[in-house]
This record gives C-alpha cells, sequence and structure tokens, in this order.
C-alpha cells in the first residue's frame, strides 16, 4: 500500500491542465449500455474508479477498450449478464448508474447495493422511487436491488427531492432509463450539476430528447432506441477546485487550462472572499495566493451552491486564515473526518454537529495522517503542501480514486511529494 512524502512548505508556480470530469465520465460510461454497438468517449480521466466502473461493464457484457492516449471505446453490442457484481459495486457508489439504463435496455437488472468513501449514510430511496414511478417492480434480496419491467418503462411525473436536496445519481439514473421510456417523462427537483447536464447533452447526442437542461426540471420524451456516439467529458471542476485552493494554501500562482469557471462560481467567490486572486483566461483561469488570508463562512449547497466535494480542501486553507471561520456541511453532516487529521497537523478544528469551527493558525506543521475518503486525502495533501517538515500520507490509494497521479503534475510546480511504499508492520 503506498505512502505519500511531502516536504513542506513550498510555492507552487506555472501551469496546469485540468483533466476530464470523474462524476461526468461515470454516468456517461452507463449511458453506453442503452445503445448497441460502440461508444467512443474522449476526456475520460485516467483513475482507479475509471478503470473499476470499465470493469464493471464488461462483467455485463461489454467490451472496454483503450489505448494509450485514445478515447475509451465501450462496445455495447451484447449485455449478456444485467448483474452488478457486489464485489466491484461495493467499492464504488457510482455503480449504481447502471441500474437505470440495464433497466431500460434489459427490463431487468440486479444490483448490489453500493459502496464508495466513508462520508455518511448516503441511502438510493430516491433512485428506487423514480424508477417504480417508470413503472419498474423493485424489491431488496440478499443485498441485492432486483428491478424489473415487464410491461415496459413508461413515462411519469416524478419528484426527486430529498432531505439534502437533490440526488445527482439518482437524477441520473431516472433520466437514463425515462430516455427510453414510453411517453413523457418530467423530473421535478432534478439535479443542476454540470455532470448532470454533461450527461443529458451526451444522451441527446445518442438520440434522446431531453430538455430543461442545467434547470430543476427536465423533460424528457422518450424514444425507441438509442445510437452509440462520439463524445468529450466536461473538464473536472473538483480537480479544478483543488488546484486552485492549492495555489491559494502555498501562496503561490497557478495558471489553470481546461477549466471551466462557469461551472465553480461559488467556489471563486470563497477564494476571492478570503483574499485569492482569480483571473479568467481564455481557457483557464489565474489563481495567486495571498500572504493575509481573511475568514470567511462556507455552506456546502447543491449545485449551483459551494460544492460539498471541495468542503475539505477549503477547510485547510482556512485553517491558516487571520481569525474565526465556519464550515457547515449541509449535503453529508457526516463528512468532517479529515478534521482530527488536521488537527495532528496543528490546525485549530472544532465541529459543533454539522459545522466546524476553524480558529486560523500562523502555520501548520507535518505530521503522520490518515486519508479517509477521496476528498479529505486531496485536503491532507494541500495541507502538506504548506505544514513545516515532512508529512506522512497512509491510505493514498483513496486519492488514486480521483486525481490522476498527482504528485506527476504538481511536481514539476514546486511541489516535492513522493509515493513510496508503507513500511511493514
Amino acid at each position: 500500500m503506498d505512502i505519500f512524502r511531502i516536504e513542506g512548505p513550498v510555492r507552487l508556480s506555472g501551469q496546469v491542465t485540468v483533466n476530464g470530469s470523474k462524476n461526468a465520465a461515470l454516468p456517461i460510461m452507463a449511458a453506453a449500455i442503452l445503445a448497441e454497438g460502440q461508444s467512443s468517449l474522449a476526456g475520460v480521466p485516467r483513475l482507479s474508479d475509471v478503470r473499476l466502473f470499465g470493469d464493471l461493464l464488461q462483467t455485463l457484457g461489454c467490451r472496454v477498450e483503450r489505448d494509450a492516449d485514445e478515447p475509451m471505446r465501450i462496445d455495447a453490442s451484447v449485455i449478456s449478464n444485467p448483474v452488478g457484481d457486489y464485489e466491484i459495486v461495493r467499492k464504488m457508489r457510482a455503480s449504481i448508474c447502471i441500474l437505470g439504463p440495464l433497466l431500460a435496455r434489459c427490463g431487468r437488472a440486479e444490483v448490489s447495493m453500493p459502496g464508495g468513501c466513508a462520508i455518511g449514510d448516503r441511502p438510493i430511496n430516491l433512485h428506487v422511487r423514480g424508477l417504480r414511478e417508470l413503472g419498474a417492480e423493485i424489491h431488496l434480496k440478499n443485498g441485492y436491488v432486483i428491478a424489473e419491467a415487464p410491461k415496459g418503462l413508461r413515462g411519469a411525473s416524478i419528484f426527486l427531492g430529498g432531505s439534502f436536496g437533490s440526488t445527482v445519481l439518482g437524477t441520473a439514473n431516472v433520466m437514463m432509463a425515462a430516455a427510453l421510456a414510453k411517453g413523457r417523462t418530467v423530473v421535478e427537483s432534478a439535479a443542476c450539476e454540470p455532470e448532470i447536464s454533461d450527461l443529458a447533452n451526451c444522451l441527446n447526442a445518442m438520440g434522446a430528447r431531453i430538455s430543461g437542461i442545467g434547470s430543476p426540471r427536465l423533460v424528457i420524451e422518450g424514444v425507441p432506441h438509442l445510437h452509440p456516439v462520439q463524445y468529450r467529458v466536461i473538464p473536472d471542476r473538483i480537480e479544478a477546485g483543488t488546484f486552485m485552493v492549492a495555489a491559494a494554501i502555498t501562496r503561490g500562482e497557478l495558471k489553470l487550462v481546461n477549466c471551466r469557471l462557469d461551472d465553480l462560481m461559488a467556489v471563486v467567490d470563497k477564494l476571492r472572499n478570503v483574499g485569492v486572486t482569480v483571473e479568467p483566461t481564455a481557457d483557464g483561469c489565474v489563481v495567486a495566493g495571498t500572504d493575509h488570508l481573511r475568514p470567511t463562512d462556507v455552506t456546502t449547497q447543491p449545485y449551483p451552491g459551494f460544492p460539498t466535494d471541495l468542503q475539505a480542501q477549503l477547510m485547510a486553507l482556512l485553517a491558516l486564515a487571520e481569525g474565526n471561520s465556519v464550515v457547515i456541511e449541509k449535503i453529508f453532516p457526516d463528512r468532517f473526518m479529515h478534521v482530527a487529521e488536521l488537527n495532528r497537523m496543528a490546525a485549530d478544528l472544532r465541529k459543533e454537529g454539522p459545522a466546524v469551527i476553524v480558529a486560523g493558525v500562523k502555520n501548520l506543521v507535518a505530521a503522520p495522517v490518515m486519508a479517509s475518503d477521496l476528498r479529505a486525502s486531496a485536503a491532507l495533501v494541500l495541507a502538506g503542501l504548506a505544514a513545516e517538515g515532512t508529512t506522512i500520507i497512509n491510505r493514498v490509494y483513496h486519492i488514486d480514486r480521483g486525481y490522476e497521479r498527482i504528485e506527476e503534475r504538481l511536481n514539476p510546480l514546486g511541489a516535492q511529494i513522493f509515493r513510496e511504499d508503507a513500511p511493514a508492520p
């Protein structure tokens, strides 16, 4: 098992290109199930989650191929086994995205209850409710969601709002299933995230008829079939936001290429609030840190609000602000496992229910820490870049799920991140 050894503090400088979006790529890979033939997907990042999802598609009967710098090719001519096996699905929550397209394509699907990062309870009740509204019969057996549509799927009016806002993957599942349902489907309180818009645009390129894209009201006119597609995935706004914070926390300056600032307005607003400079460019932005970070308050919200996937990274930055900040988590109230680890690095963080009080300190101090989930591990990397001394991060396999060889991309910019084998116990 690998660890990261990070020498700090450093000041980052230079240019970095943002990769394609993981959170857009995985549902789009699932959408390939809907069309017989071979689809070609460009911009898909090379991540452990993507490889795992490709393995999952192959267990269904798809052929998944990818050469060095070529688009990913998914041939879904044959779906021979509409079953999402526990051994794969338990490792990644996005695996649930195969439920809707398998049901629409095959009339039946069996998918294990999903796993993923340990960031709190994330039920799939809204997925199930939406698919039932489309005419599916669904029950749970031995840890598997078994869905059948013996009479076919039919359009319906569906409300997808939940206790913590709209469901992103639930919207994806319902939208993919409704694309091949008979009649019109109206989804109210649909997720508005750019990744959902990207999926809708991809489905339309496959022959679907979806309108209201980017709004909380989607209208889907069912079609008899979809065709394979050639499509490019949008840039990863969470990776872009992480690199923005990397520039800020190291008091450096980075030029981000292939970055869509329109997808990051809430993040840019908070960075500017604390004194970070963000200047748009033709294909991205330039982010420059400051020696005097101001405190701020932030609440995570569904898009276009501040994304929960950047909460941990911003908290690492606010740990160095000159004053007290408050971070409130409204999406996953238990998503604070990074708090204890940042405190090991001399941060002054106090959890109060779904909020963390951040008392800014002058310096972070290196320490051995443990990555608990994907975004928490990114926050620890950022803290390690700013901390004095040698930071050791254990369980870096978490970061490989969402950031492609992050050390090889940041080291040319001034970072000193070394991937090493973990010492024997």
